[in-house]
């Protein structure tokens, strides 16, 4: 059983990396289950439209996770209460649409539940992520209300994701980080056998500051003549893990990093 887990999508390169290739990438992989965050995906570089979400779907996309952006495009905020393959973060402040965790039956019989969390260091007000996570775990239990458990955890700071890594370790299948849109070099298994990678990347162009044009970028941190922040659209890279699950006990067999195309490759 593998699962590919993609980094934040921002803008359009990001986008059309997706919709053109992920079919043949889940075939020459052995993909069994794709799941995207793609709070950065509309043309501006922050939030999603239903028309980016439709679109993944079509292309093979399972399940979509968002952070900190979800709501920076007005028209999904109706879209996500109708749509339960779209999530945002769990522990946002209530009532918010939409919800963060889901469980998802594929294959007639496996059931792999989602959970969409946000970091509370340097990000936006949210319930405490500790607690939620705490109360969670009170609730549901691996393999017993699913096989498997994904935890995308949207951050800024790689301690509180490490944090979080081995807060769900032995509890989930995978728990891996996004926001940060750089891929760290830390893909392992925990000691109780959660897979585990402080940030996964993003899918975008990397000849960039994380994903927004670089000139444009340089001018805004040298206080020169800049406008507002706007992706890059070079050739992107897909960047996320793989992750094969053991059936049995619903944790990691192993984890890869992954990237597809542009300017990255792996190792």
């Amino acid at each position: 059983m593998k699962i590919l887990f993609l980094g934040d999508v921002v803008g359009t390169s990001g986008c059309f990396k997706i919709i053109d290739n992920l079919l043949d990438q889940i075939k020459i992989n052995k993909i069994d289950f794709v799941i995207v965050n793609a709070e950065n995906a509309d043309k501006t570089g922050v939030g999603l439209t239903k028309d980016i979400c439709n679109d993944f779907f079509n292309c093979g996309v399972n399940v979509i996770t968002t952070g900190n952006h979800v709501w920076d495009q007005k028209d999904i905020m109706n879209f996500i209460n109708k749509e339960n393959r779209l999530l945002r973060p769990k522990n946002l402040f209530e009532p918010s649409p939409g919800k963060g965790f889901e469980i998802f039956t594929i294959q007639e019989k496996i059931r792999i539940g989602v959970l969409n969390l946000m970091g509370n260091v340097f990000m936006k007000k949210s319930d405490d992520v500790f607690e939620t996570s705490r109360k969670f775990l009170d609730k549901y239990k691996l393999k017993k209300d699913y096989d498997f458990l994904i935890v995308d955890f949207h951050g800024e700071i790689t301690s509180e994701k490490n944090a979080i890594g081995h807060f769900f370790d032995g509890k989930a299948t995978l728990v891996v980080g996004t926001h940060t849109h750089i891929p760290t070099n830390d893909a392992r298994i925990l000691n109780n056998g959660t897979a585990y990678q402080t940030d996964a990347g993003m899918c975008g162009d990397y000849d960039s500051v994380i994903g927004m044009n670089k000139d444009n970028s340089l001018n805004r941190f040298m206080k020169k003549e800049s406008v507002k922040h706007y992706p890059a659209n070079g050739e992107a890279t897909l960047s996320g893990v793989i992750v094969d699950c053991n059936f049995e006990t619903g944790l990691a067999n192993s984890i890869n990093s992954y990237f597809f195309g542009g300017q990255l490759s792996n190792t």
